[in-house]
C-alpha cells in the first residue's frame, strides 16, 4: 500500500521555531492524501495526535472511513504511558502499526538498555494486536537497531526503514537496506542529492522529489523482495528545504509528493 507521512508537511505543519500561523490540520492531510490518490497517511510526531481532542480523532476516524484512507500512527520515545496513549488511539483509527522513533536520551543507552524498554511496552503492544516499527533514525546507527531487533526476538516489533536517515549515522544507504531489509515492516522512502559547495568547501545532503537524487528505488524494493518483504507499506516524505515563507513551502511540498506519488508508482509497478 502507498501511503505519505505527514513529515512531507514539514513546514505546513510547523517545526522547532518555525510554526506557520494555521498549520495544517490532520483532516486536511488526509484530503491532500485522497487528492494524490493514496490509500493511507501515517501520522508521526510533527502533527501529535495525542494532543488532539476525543471529537477531533472522532472526526479523524470518520473521514479516513469516508475516503478509505488508512492510518498508521508514529511517536517519539518509548514511555510507557505514551504508548498506551498511542495504542488507544491505534484502537480509535483502526490503525495496526505504530511507527516508533527511540529518544536521543533513549539511544545514548547501551543496546541492553534499548532491548529493555521494547520489553516493557511489547506486552500492551501485543494485546492491542499493534506491530511496533523503530525507525533508523539520526541517533541509532542500524548494526545497534539489528542487535536489539535480534535480541528482543518479538513477532510485534519489526523496523521502519528509512533509507536516508541513517546518512547521519555515517551509512550509506546501501549499508543500512542491506542491514536492515530482513526486519522491515514499514518503509519510509525519499530521495536526496549531494550539492557540493560553490567555493570548494564540503558538500551537503540535500532533498529532492522522488526519482531525482541518489536513492537506487527499485534497489530497495529488490532488497525487500529478498527477504520476503513484499506486503508492507510505502510511506512517502521528503526533505523538502525551507522556500523561505511558509506559503512557498507549503505550496513546494504539495508539488514535490506529486512528482514522489507518481515516481512510487512507476517502480512499485515494476516490482
Amino acid at each position: 500500500m502507498l501511503g505519505i507521512g505527514s513529515y512531507a508537511f514539514r513546514w505546513a505543519g510547523g517545526i522547532g521555531d518555525r510554526i506557520p500561523t494555521e498549520p495544517i490540520t490532520p483532516l486536511a492531510i488526509l484530503d491532500h492524501a485522497a487528492g494524490l490518490g493514496v490509500e493511507l497517511v501515517q501520522f508521526a510526531d510533527n502533527i501529535p495526535l495525542h494532543r488532539q481532542s476525543p471529537d477531533a480523532i472522532d472526526a479523524l476516524a470518520q473521514r479516513a472511513a469516508a475516503l478509505n484512507i488508512k492510518i498508521e500512527l508514529g511517536m517519539t520515545g518509548c514511555d510507557p504511558a505514551l504508548v498506551e496513549t498511542y495504542l488507544d488511539l491505534a484502537r480509535k483509527l483502526d490503525a495496526s502499526l505504530l511507527r516508533i522513533a527511540p529518544s536521543a536520551e533513549e539511544s545514548a543507552g547501551s543496546d541492553k538498555d534499548v532491548a529493555a524498554l521494547f520489553h516493557t511496552i511489547l506486552p500492551a503492544a501485543r494485546a492491542a494486536d499493534i506491530v511496533l516499527a523503530v525507525e533508523n533514525h539520526f541517533h541509532l546507527p542500524s548494526p545497534r537497531l539489528v542487535t536489539i531487533i535480534e535480541d528482543v526476538a518479538d513477532a510485534n516489533l519489526g523496523v521502519c526503514l528509512d533509507v536516508a536517515n541513517s546518512i547521519a549515522c555515517e551509512e550509506w544507504p546501501a549499508e543500512t537496506i542491506a542491514l536492515l531489509a530482513p526486519y522491515t515492516v514499514n518503509l519510509h522512502l525519499k530521495d536526496f542529492r549531494i550539492a557540493l559547495d560553490p567555493h570548494g568547501v564540503g558538500c551537503a545532503i540535500v532533498g529532492v522529489p522522488l526519482g531525482q537524487g541518489l536513492t537506487d528505488i527499485d534497489a530497495v524494493y529488490d532488497a525487500l523482495t529478498k527477504h520476503g518483504r513484499t506486503n508492507i507499506n510505502t510511506i512517502l516524505e521528503h526533505w523538502l528545504p525551507w522556500q523561505g515563507s511558509f506559503a512557498a513551502s507549503a505550496e513546494q511540498e504539495i508539488y514535490w509528493l506529486e512528482q514522489s506519488v507518481a515516481a512510487a508508482r512507476r517502480h512499485q509497478n515494476q516490482v
